[in-house]
């Protein structure tokens, strides 16, 4: 069974910088989109980022674009979020997830199986 566990998060101040991390452990994500979604408070969950099986292709939303990367390494089974130039608005729990192959390009939650417990990322001066 897969199971997907996020670390990295914490409190940052605007401008700052952030690594997510979320290891894989059951089953290889080989064979699995993954991605990054997040919640704040009294809003939905959205996509923030999500990445093809091989990594070579990504989709991000355009509140992230040029500030977040995405990134994967198959051989350590793990998914990684560089956030860069944080800002208050993107406070909120974010999670990492696994879907089909072709989820990484709509990069919706509803399409997204398997999801990891969350870590907090606070932006605030």
């Amino acid at each position: 069974q897969l199971q997907l566990v996020e670390s990295g998060g914490g409190l940052v101040q605007p401008g700052g910088s952030l690594r997510l991390s979320c290891a894989a452990s059951g089953v290889t994500l080989d064979y699995y989109a993954i991605g990054w979604f997040r919640q704040a408070p009294g809003k939905e969950r959205e996509g923030v980022s999500c990445i093809s099986t091989s990594g070579g292709n990504t989709n991000y939303a355009d509140s992230v674009k040029g500030r977040f990367t995405i990134s994967r390494d198959n051989a350590k089974n793990t998914l990684y979020l560089q956030m860069n130039s944080l800002k208050p608005e993107d406070t909120a729990v974010y999670y990492c997830a696994s879907g089909p192959r072709t989820s990484w390009r709509r990069c919706r939650a509803a399409d997204f199986g398997s999801w990891g417990q969350g870590t907090q990322v606070t932006v605030s001066s």
